[in-house]
């Protein structure tokens, strides 16, 4: 395993949400090399929230598990990006336990995110770095920063109105 950072998240030329996933310095993989997951977009939204500290009106439903495992005396001891299979990517959240050590499969999306609010440490597989991993130049940000999207983020919960989601 290779422990990696959330470099940042991305729109990609179709305006998919993508997360990129860095290797730490000295991780003993190549340099400038990033991992891209395309993600959806609340899950993108919820990890750059966490990434910048924002806070909400509500809690998320990241923040909601954070509440969650606390509750339980459980926390967060590592995420690890698995395995990539047909083009999806397959995630574990380690979770410490006072029965003991438990593994949840999860989408990495979510993972992140919990990862990001519990400052737990990430990891992705040599494997999938190696088959998904492309270099750091080959990908182009957003032109806005991840600043502006929180912002536009936090515009939209003060603005919205839940009988806007009745069918």
């Amino acid at each position: 395993m290779v422990p990696v950072r959330v470099l940042g998240v991305a729109l990609d030329s179709a305006q998919q949400h993508v997360i990129l996933l860095a290797p730490l310095p000295g991780a003993g993989t190549e340099e400038g090399i990033v991992l891209p997951v395309w993600i959806g977009p609340q899950e993108a939204m919820s990890i750059l929230v966490a990434t910048e500290g924002a806070v909400t009106p509500r809690p998320l439903s990241h923040d909601l598990m954070v509440v969650m495992l606390r509750g339980l005396s459980a926390s967060v001891d590592r995420i690890a990006v698995t395995r990539l299979f047909e083009g999806t990517f397959y995630a574990e959240i380690h979770l410490r336990t006072p029965r003991g050590p438990l593994v949840i499969d999860a989408r990495p999306s979510d993972a992140i995110a919990l990862a990001a609010r519990t400052d737990a440490p990430i990891a992705v597989a040599e494997a999938v770095l190696a088959e998904a991993g492309v270099p750091e130049g080959a990908v182009e940000f957003d032109a806005r920063g991840d600043d502006d999207r929180v912002e536009e983020f936090r515009k939209f919960l003060d603005d919205v109105d839940p009988d806007d989601f009745q069918g």
